[in-house]
């Protein structure tokens, strides 16, 4: 059984046959541009078995059998499931590989939905999950493809970005995943392939839905374009030839906002972990020394990190005045439902935060309260008068665990021990390293005070936002003989305070504070 779909020419090698020199010439000029970019990596073919993609295939075959082209790409066919022929067509496509002596793999995806789009992001998901770390994804868009982007982007209101269109060569990451997506016949006009797939009588699969859906893009398709190329028979090329100047362009904002992001952005003291991806900083003060311009392109780059797609206009503007407020109400909420979370942009001081979800959610689990036993100081001396301080031993606890990460406190002994030895505690004395939550009500002194503090007035001292006040512990060591006990350190998942009066207990801040994945 077979598919009405599939054009009835048999499955014939092609490696003999024709080569179109347009699409030949297109496809070997972008290898020529990424040709440092792909040495050494492995090349997918994405096929559904349609015109376009079979078509590359075919391409790729023919100039990989004449020495024009150092690789034979693997393919990749998704399966939906969403069209009663979709295993006839997964077999079709895994056939006519192997009369061309093309590796294939077939894929099954579970579509979350019934339209284009939710196919399109079931198919990407699992190929991205199929190939390794910084493989390269081969795909077959054209020119009238990038025109349909381009016009559905300006009808949405797109700026410079949305508006340069499908990028000839991008690397895409998601979490720790990273690989590349190269199109090199962006410049390539639908009806150039549809004269090569002709010429070489290709079976390809000419999927009905492409033409028929309802969705914006085969409006686009079906109406709009063929009255700009009535209009004016270059406007598809036009439109393509548009999209890559203002990828030019975009290329160049975007260095400028790097630039201006590694102006503003606050990152950690070398005592503590990163912040991203569970929040990330602005300074406002350096944000406003930027012209307006530039400020909200800054916005517009620092929300979309760890996002695959950027923020609506809006959402920008809405973060733009919320950096100019001047009164003391910085209690705004600004909440944006991005493609991989949810985050929270909010205002502290001077500082704007964007903070996911799962972030929040995270500093909402109880902390964990817990006593370590050291050594007795003179045991101490004499275990660690071996080792250089370059050796020091460490203790590490896990303070709070959940939603995926783990918050530990990696303590050096030596520097601690010695630091708290002589203030009180003998040498026979065994210390009690205990870690507890700061109580609301705790009063505690820091550097930054002349006195002990509590509750509001030690936050606002201390520059600790609302959300983080729920996540500081006190470390104490204490001498269960003599009933003793000397604060030491007030700690977040970000910062620490040498606390108590004597300041000469600073080296005992060697401690790092860090947030790891937990699996």
């Amino acid at each position: 059984m077979t598919s009405s779909a599939i054009l009835q020419y048999p499955i014939e090698p092609v490696a003999a046959l024709p080569i179109d020199d347009d699409l030949a010439k297109a496809l070997l000029a972008s290898m020529a541009e990424y040709r440092s970019q792909l040495h050494g990596r492995r090349i997918w073919l994405a096929c559904s078995g349609g015109r376009d993609s079979l078509a590359l295939a075919a391409l790729c075959v023919q100039l990989y059998r004449q020495g024009k082209l150092p690789f034979l790409p693997q393919l990749l066919h998704v399966n939906h499931g969403l069209q009663a022929d979709s295993r006839h067509w997964a077999e079709h496509v895994a056939k006519w590989a192997h009369i061309q002596q093309l590796p294939c793999q077939v894929l099954v995806a579970k579509v979350d939905g019934h339209d284009e789009q939710a196919a399109r992001q079931a198919r990407y998901q699992i190929m991205r999950a199929h190939i390794n770390q910084d493989d390269v994804l081969l795909l077959a868009h054209h020119a009238d493809d990038q025109a349909e982007t381009v016009l559905m982007r300006l009808i949405q209101g797109a700026g410079v970005n949305g508006l340069s269109g499908m990028q000839a060569w991008r690397v895409q990451s998601q979490g720790t995943h990273r690989n590349v997506l190269w199109r090199p016949w962006l410049s390539v006009r639908r009806a150039t392939i549809s004269h090569y797939a002709q010429q070489l009588k290709l079976p390809y699969i000419d999927d009905p839905t492409n033409e028929a859906g309802d969705n914006v893009r085969s409006g686009l398709r079906r109406e709009v374009l063929p009255a700009l190329t009535a209009y004016n028979t270059n406007a598809i090329a036009n439109i393509a030839r548009s999209a890559q100047l203002l990828a030019d362009a975009q290329a160049i904002v975007s260095d400028q906002a790097k630039q201006d992001l590694q102006q503003t952005a606050i990152v950690p003291s070398a005592t503590v972990s990163s912040y991203p991806p569970f929040q990330r900083v602005l300074n406002i003060g350096e944000l406003h020394t930027l012209p307006v311009y530039r400020q909200r392109q800054l916005l517009h780059t620092w929300l979309t990190q760890d996002e695959p797609l950027p923020p609506p206009k809006q959402l920008v503007d809405n973060v733009f005045n919320l950096t100019e407020r001047n009164d003391h109400d910085h209690q705004t909420q600004l909440d944006w439902q991005g493609r991989t979370q949810p985050y929270s942009i909010r205002r502290y001081r001077q500082q704007l935060y964007r903070l996911s979800s799962t972030w929040l959610e995270w500093l909402a689990l109880p902390l964990t309260g817990q006593t370590q036993t050291l050594p007795h100081s003179s045991l101490a001396q004499n275990v660690f008068a071996r080792n250089s301080l370059s050796q020091d031993k460490s203790a590490t606890v896990t303070l709070r665990t959940g939603k995926g990460v783990d918050w530990q406190l990696e303590i050096a002994l030596n520097t601690l021990i010695q630091s708290i030895s002589d203030k009180f505690i003998s040498n026979k004395d065994e210390i009690d390293l205990k870690f507890a939550p700061l109580g609301r009500q705790q009063r505690v002194q820091t550097a930054l005070a002349t006195r002990p503090q509590a509750g509001k007035k030690l936050y606002q001292t201390l520059g600790v936002p609302v959300w983080l006040r729920d996540s500081l512990v006190v470390v104490s060591a204490a001498s269960a003989q003599k009933d003793e006990e000397l604060p030491l350190l007030l700690v977040s998942p970000f910062e620490s305070w040498v606390l108590g009066a004597d300041k000469s207990l600073a080296n005992a801040t060697n401690v790092l504070s860090k947030l790891c994945k937990s699996l």
